[in-house]
C-alpha cells in the first residue's frame, strides 16, 4: 500500500456552491495545507487558486504541494446541459493537465435541487427512475477528458445530489466505466458504510476523500430534518477519529488491494471560529500519523 496525503480548501469552507464567498485568502489556504503535513492539495472552485500555470506552479512549488484535481460539478441528468458540462470540465481539465494533476473529480451539480438539499443525510434507495441521461453524461465528460488531456475521471457520490445514497453510487458504476472517488463521510451519511464499500468495488475505486461523519451529529441532524448546508454547519462531518468511519479496517482493506494512489483529507465546515480549519486540519494529520500514516507514504 502507499497511500499519499493530501489536503483541499473545502477544509477551510471554500465550497465549489453558488454564492458561498471564501473566508480565507487562497495564499493562507496553501500555507496552511503544507504547515499542517500534507504534500498535495486540490483546487478548489475554478477561479479560487490563481489560474495562470505559471503562478500555480510557483506557488505550489515554494511550498512543497503538488495539485492533484479539481472537483467538477455540472448538470448530468438534463441531457441540453450535457454540452456546457464538457466544456467547464475541459476548462478546469486544462489547468488540471498543466499543472501535472492526474485526474479530474466529476460530480453532479449537487445542492441545486431544494428538494434534494432537503431530503439529504435521510433519503434511501434511487432518487433518479431513468438513469440513461446521468450515465450518458458522465460517459461523455470522462471519454473527452480523457481524449483531450488524458486525465482520469473520477465520480464523486454527494449527499444533496442525484448521487448520494450507496444505491444510487451502485446504479451510476454499473452503468459506466468510471472510477470512484470514494469519500467515507458522505457514504456514511447517505447511510452506507465505507469500509463494506471498499470492498465490494474496490477495483472501481481509484480515489479517495478521507472524512468521518459523527453518528449522533449525524441522527440528531436527521431527527430534526436539517438539509444538508445546516448539517454540516452542525459538525456532521466531525475530525478523523471522532465518528463512525472505520479508518483502521480502511487502512487495512487498502493494504490488503495493494492501494498506490492518494486519500484527500477532507472535513467539510461551516464556522466561525476562523482558526478552526488549521487545528482540524492539524488534529487530522496527526490521527491518520498515529495510524501509522507518514506523509511520504
Amino acid at each position: 500500500m502507499n497511500i499519499r496525503l493530501a489536503s483541499a480548501p473545502v477544509s477551510w469552507g471554500i465550497f465549489e456552491f453558488e454564492g458561498m464567498e471564501p473566508r480565507f485568502p487562497w495564499a493562507q489556504v496553501l500555507d496552511e495545507i503544507a504547515e499542517t503535513g500534507y504534500v498535495g492539495t486540490e483546487l478548489g472552485p475554478y477561479g479560487y487558486l490563481p489560474t495562470d500555470p505559471a503562478q500555480l506552479r510557483a506557488e505550489l512549488e515554494k511550498r512543497g504541494l503538488q495539485l492533484l484535481s479539481a472537483f467538477v460539478p455540472v448538470d448530468l441528468v438534463n441531457p441540453e446541459a450535457h454540452a456546457a458540462g464538457v466544456e467547464t470540465a475541459l476548462q478546469v481539465g486544462r489547468l488540471l493537465s498543466a499543472l501535472g494533476a492526474p485526474m479530474l473529480v466529476l460530480a453532479d451539480n449537487n445542492g441545486s435541487i431544494p428538494e434534494l438539499v432537503t431530503q439529504a443525510g435521510r433519503r434511501r434507495g434511487s432518487y433518479l427512475q431513468d438513469w440513461k441521461n446521468l450515465a450518458d453524461g458522465v460517459e461523455l465528460v470522462r471519454r473527452t477528458v480523457a481524449e483531450e488531456l488524458g486525465l482520469t475521471t473520477v465520480f464523486h457520490h454527494h449527499c444533496a445530489g442525484h448521487v448520494e445514497t450507496p444505491e444510487e453510487t451502485e446504479a451510476l458504476l454499473e452503468r459506466t466505466q468510471v472510477q470512484l472517488c470514494l469519500d467515507t463521510g458522505h457514504w456514511h451519511y447517505a447511510g452506507g458504510d465505507a469500509l463494506e464499500c471498499l470492498k465490494r468495488w474496490g477495483s472501481r475505486v481509484g480515489y479517495l476523500h478521507f472524512k468521518d461523519c459523527h453518528r449522533e451529529i449525524a441522527e440528531d441532524c436527521r431527527q430534526r430534518g436539517l438539509d444538508y448546508f445546516a448539517a454540516v454547519k452542525a459538525g456532521v462531518f466531525c475530525p478523523l477519529g471522532e465518528g463512525e468511519v472505520d479508518f483502521p479496517g480502511l487502512l487495512a482493506e487498502l493494504s490488503r488491494q495493494g492501494y498506490d494512489g492518494w486519500a484527500v483529507v477532507e472535513q467539510d465546515v461551516l464556522v466561525d471560529d476562523l482558526e478552526a480549519p488549521k487545528r482540524f486540519s492539524q488534529q487530522n494529520r496527526d490521527y491518520l500519523q498515529n495510524l501509522g500514516l507518514t506523509k511520504g507514504t
